[in-house]
C-alpha cells in the first residue's frame, strides 16, 4: 500500500432499512418460524392432533366447555331455527292454506325420532350437534338419507370427521385429486368423499383390519366447516388458536392449588448437628423418620434437635390478575368477550358489559347466518323435495319453487339488558318510519304474522269469557263512539269499537259519554215520539271540554 493511500477518503458504507420491520431477521426473530405451505399441507399433519386435543378440553377443561355451552345457547337457543313460509297465490295474497301445509309437515318431521337415522335426535338436537362438533372437530360430517322408512322418506346421519380418510390423498387418472380423504375436480370442487366403513379409532367393537373405505358422491354428503384460507379441504376447530393458552393455564393453575394446599399444611424439618437424634413416631422409606402433629399439642424435642419449619406462601397477590389477563386473551382468539367466558362480572360497568355483550351478539348472529346457509336451509329444501316427492303433503312436486324461495328463516333473538330502552327506541323507530314491525320482532327471533296471529286469538278468547283488557296494543286510540245512558230504562246505546271516554252531564234526564267531538242523537222516552236532538260539546282555551249547547230539531 502506497503512502498517499491514507489520504484518500474512504468510500462510505450505505447503510439501508428495511421496508417492514416485521420481515426483520436479526437477533428478536430468530425463534419466529413460519411456514409457506398450502392450507391443506399444513392441516394434513395437524388436524388428528388438533382434533385430539380440542375433544380433550371440551371434556376436561372449564373454560372449553363453557365456550361450547356459549355457542349452544347463544347460537342455537332453546328453539333453534324456525321457519316462516310466505309464499302467496295467484292474485298475490298470501297462501295460507299452502304454507300451514308446509309448516306443520316441517314441525312435524323435527319431532325426536324422526329426522336422524339412529331415532335418538330431535331437529332442535340436530342443531346443537352441528354447532358443537363445529367449534370442537372443526367440521361436520352429514350423510343424506333419501327413502329413509319414515313419513317423508328422508332422515339425517351424523358421522364423526374421523371417519373421513384423512392418510387418503391421492391424484386419480382422471386428473381429480383426493385431498385427506375429499375428491375434488380440477376447480377444487368436492365430487365424492371417501369414508371408512366404520371408526377408525372404535377398536373395542370394530377389529382394525375390518374397516374398508366407500366411496360416496358428494351430492349425498354435508361436509360443512368454515374456511380461513382459498382451496381449503377439511376444517380446523375454533378452539385451536387458543389450545396452549388453555393448557398452559390449567397447568398453572394447578400447580398453585397444589402449593396453596402444601402452604395451609403446616410442615417442617427437624435438625441436629449430627443430623440424628429424633426418632420420630414412625418411618417413611424405611430411614427418614417423621412425627404426626395433632392440633393444639406440642413435642419435646431431644437436646440439640432443632425444628425449621416450611412455610410457603400461596396463592400469591398477583395470581388473580395473572389468569384473567391470559383469560382475555383466551377470549379474545375463541371470539368471545371476557366476561361471558369467565363468568365474571366483577367490576363491569353498564357500557362495558353493553359494548361486550353487542360483540358477542354480532359474533354469534355471524354464526347463526352460517349455520342457516350451510345447514338449516340445504335441509330444509330436500327435505321438501322429498315431502312433495313422497306425496307425504298434500301439494305438488311442481310447486317446490314456490314454497321453497318463499321461505324464511328465523333464528333465536336477544333480549335486551334494559327492556325498557329497548321498547322505547323500537317505538321511536316505528313512529318515524325508520323501523317495520318485522323489524322489531325479528330482534326476539319472531315473525309478525304469528305476532298478529296471537294478539287476534286472545282478543276472541278474552271476548269468549267476558274479559276486557286493560291495554290495547298498536299505538294511541281514536276518539270513541258516542254511548248514550237513558236512566229511564236504562239501556245503553253501544260504540261500534270501545274506546277511551269522557263523561258530560248534560241535565237530570241522560248522559252522554264521549270525547269531545259533535254528536246526533236520537232520544226516545217511554211513548212519546223520537225527538231529535243536536249536541255541540264546548271546549275551553286548553282544549278540555267544559260544556254543551244542545238544539232540539
Amino acid at each position: 500500500m502506497a503512502i498517499l493511500d491514507f489520504f484518500k477518503r474512504k468510500a462510505t458504507k450505505t447503510i439501508t432499512k428495511r421496508n417492514y420491520a416485521g420481515a426483520n431477521t436479526g437477533r428478536l426473530f430468530s425463534d419466529f418460524v413460519t411456514s409457506s405451505k398450502s392450507p391443506d399441507a399444513e392441516i394434513s399433519t395437524a388436524i388428528v392432533t388438533l382434533r385430539n386435543r380440542c375433544r380433550d378440553l371440551a371434556r376436561n377443561n372449564e373454560y372449553a366447555k363453557r365456550f361450547v355451552s356459549l355457542l349452544k345457547t347463544n347460537v342455537v337457543g332453546e328453539s333453534g331455527v324456525n321457519i316462516q313460509v310466505k309464499a302467496r297465490d295467484s292474485v298475490n295474497r298470501f297462501d295460507n292454506v299452502g304454507n300451514s301445509i308446509v309448516e306443520t309437515a316441517w314441525a312435524n318431521w323435527g319431532r325426536l325420532g324422526n329426522c336422524t337415522v339412529d331415532g335418538k335426535m330431535s331437529w332442535l338436537d340436530a342443531q346443537r350437534m352441528f354447532i358443537e362438533s363445529l367449534a370442537r372437530d372443526g367440521e361436520v360430517l352429514i350423510k343424506k338419507v333419501r327413502n329413509y322408512a319414515n313419513k317423508d322418506g328422508f332422515a339425517l346421519q351424523f358421522i364423526e370427521p374421523d371417519q373421513l380418510d384423512d392418510k387418503y390423498s391421492t391424484t386419480l387418472p382422471d386428473g381429480n385429486q383426493i385431498r385427506m380423504g375429499v375428491e375434488v375436480d380440477k376447480y377444487g370442487r368436492p365430487v365424492a368423499y371417501h369414508l371408512l366403513s366404520a371408526h377408525p379409532y372404535d377398536l373395542q367393537y370394530v377389529s382394525a383390519g375390518n374397516t374398508q373405505r366407500i366411496r360416496v358422491p358428494a351430492d349425498d354428503i354435508m361436509h360443512i366447516f368454515i374456511s380461513e384460507r382459498a382451496g381449503q379441504s377439511r376444517g380446523v376447530p375454533m378452539m385451536a388458536t387458543a389450545i396452549s393458552s388453555l393448557k398452559m393455564l390449567a397447568g398453572y393453575r394447578e400447580a398453585e392449588l397444589v402449593a396453596a394446599r402444601v402452604g395451609a399444611s403446616k410442615m417442617g424439618f427437624f435438625t441436629s448437628p449430627e443430623g440424628d437424634g429424633f426418632t420420630g413416631d414412625s418411618m417413611e422409606d424405611e430411614y427418614v423418620p417423621i412425627m404426626e402433629a395433632a392440633p393444639a399439642t406440642f413435642h419435646q424435642l431431644p437436646k440439640g434437635v432443632d425444628f425449621k419449619a416450611f412455610d410457603p406462601t400461596h396463592p400469591p397477590t398477583a395470581f388473580a390478575d395473572f389468569e384473567k389477563a391470559i383469560l382475555r386473551g383466551i377470549a379474545s382468539g375463541l371470539g368471545v368477550s371476557y366476561n361471558s367466558l369467565s363468568n365474571d362480572l366483577e367490576g363491569v360497568s353498564y357500557s362495558s358489559i353493553r359494548q361486550g355483550t353487542l360483540e358477542d351478539r354480532d359474533q354469534y348472529k355471524t354464526l347463526q347466518q352460517f349455520m342457516i346457509q350451510h345447514f338449516v336451509e340445504p335441509i330444509y329444501r330436500e327435505w321438501l323435495t322429498m315431502a312433495m316427492t313422497k306425496a307425504s303433503i298434500n301439494l305438488p312436486i311442481t310447486r317446490f319453487d314456490k314454497f321453497a324461495d318463499a321461505t324464511s328463516f328465523r333464528p333465536r333473538g336477544f333480549n335486551w339488558v334494559d327492556p325498557l330502552k329497548e321498547i322505547n327506541a323500537a317505538v321511536v323507530g316505528l313512529e318515524n318510519g325508520i323501523l317495520s314491525m318485522q323489524d322489531v320482532a325479528n330482534q326476539y327471533g319472531r315473525d309478525i304474522e304469528e305476532t298478529f296471529d296471537q294478539i287476534s286469538r286472545e282478543k276472541e278468547m278474552a271476548k269468549q269469557f267476558g274479559i276486557s283488557f286493560a291495554f290495547e296494543p298498536f299505538g294511541q286510540k281514536l276518539p270513541a263512539n258516542p254511548q248514550v245512558v237513558n236512566p229511564q230504562d236504562d239501556q245503553v246505546q253501544e260504540p261500534a269499537q270501545a274506546r277511551t271516554e269522557q263523561v258530560i252531564n248534560l241535565n237530570p234526564e241522560f248522559v252522554v259519554k264521549s270525547d269531545p267531538i259533535e254528536l246526533n242523537l236520537n232520544l226516545k222516552q217511554d211513548d212519546k215520539p223520537t225527538r231529535s236532538r243536536k249536541i255541540t260539546l264546548v271546549r275551553g282555551a286548553n282544549g278540555a271540554v267544559i260544556g254543551a249547547e244542545s238544539i232540539e230539531e
